[in-house]
């Protein structure tokens, strides 16, 4: 595999595997997508006053850190939680790695909401599956079949897949 395995390839993991496949492949429909567009509004204009956008290793990205040893990812909604979980426990398993220990919340500003996120037992072999998958799946000279799920419709990839 010549590319790392980055957060939001974990995300897109969870949410769909041939999104992840194109993404990893360097296909993007995303520069036009109205709901690209307003989570990267949202997270411009969000916690405007702390340190954003922290990239260690081009391989996690957290949006930005607080309070000292807690990391922050910011999402537009909880639609799509399960992959959002995913994706920070991810940066907490890959910190952990390098023997930082850290916290994590996932904020949701426009439900002025937001959760806590840490390992917990089984995580890290769960992880560690599905980097193997991850590898496996962009390594195909195909993407995967699309998975026809509720919210294909809103993806930026839609017409591509259909």
């Amino acid at each position: 595999m010549e590319k790392a395995i980055t957060g939001i390839m974990i995300y897109y993991y969870e949410v769909c595997k041939r999104k992840l496949w194109y993404y990893y492949h360097n296909i993007n429909m995303e520069q036009n997508n109205e709901n690209v567009a307003i989570g990267k509004f949202i997270d411009e204009t969000s916690y405007s006053r702390d340190e954003k956008h922290i990239n260690i290793d081009n391989v996690i990205n957290i949006d930005f850190i607080k309070e000292k040893g807690i990391l922050h990812e910011v999402k537009k909604s909880k639609k799509i939680e399960e992959a959002s979980i995913l994706q920070v426990k991810y940066y907490l398993y890959y910190l952990s790695k390098k023997n930082v220990n850290v916290k994590a919340k996932i904020d949701y500003p426009l439900l002025k909401k937001n959760i806590d996120v840490e390992l917990e037992e089984g995580d890290k072999q769960k992880i560690d599956k599905i980097l193997m998958d991850i590898e496996n799946i962009v390594s195909k000279a195909i993407a995967p079949k699309e998975e026809n799920k509720k919210i294909c419709k809103n993806c930026a990839f839609y017409d591509l897949c259909y």
